[in-house]
């Protein structure tokens, strides 16, 4: 016996509306930040090293996980971390979300902090991007 051609319309439609509602899903939940701040403040430093925090403001649409990325102009290396997963290639370093602070409202913010070492000088960096967006402190 086969099915109604009311039965194959209504499942079509279905699966159309769930392909189409995990597509919207996915696509909310890796899409780039629009807009930012960072404040990125050197707590302490000693010879040959630092402590800093970094709090990064989301201007644009909730996000829900965040990846914060700037580069060190003069050598600085992150050596111990807290409230995000921080890695360093070269002058590139990466801050990642941990589980407690995933998600970052519209003018919600982040807040994590890290100690790192320095020879020589220890300027700040010039440039931040969230999720891949250069931040501006301004909203498109």
């Amino acid at each position: 016996m086969h099915p109604s051609r009311h039965r194959l319309t209504l499942l079509a439609a279905m699966t159309a509306a769930t392909v189409v509602a995990g597509t919207l899903g996915t696509v909310v939940a890796s899409a780039a930040a629009v807009g930012c701040r960072v404040d990125y403040q050197i707590t302490n430093q000693w010879q040959g090293g630092f402590g800093a925090n970094v709090t990064v403001t989301n201007l644009g649409d909730p996000l829900n996980g965040w990846v914060v990325t700037w580069s060190y102009a003069a050598g600085q290396q992150v050596t111990q971390a807290w409230n995000a997963a921080v890695t360093q290639s070269g002058a590139q370093v990466t801050a990642r979300n941990v589980d407690h602070n995933t998600a970052i409202a519209t003018n919600g913010s982040a807040s994590f902090g890290f100690n790192g070492s320095w020879t020589g000088s220890n300027p700040v960096p010039v440039s931040f991007a969230l999720n891949g967006t250069t931040c501006t402190g301004a909203p498109p």
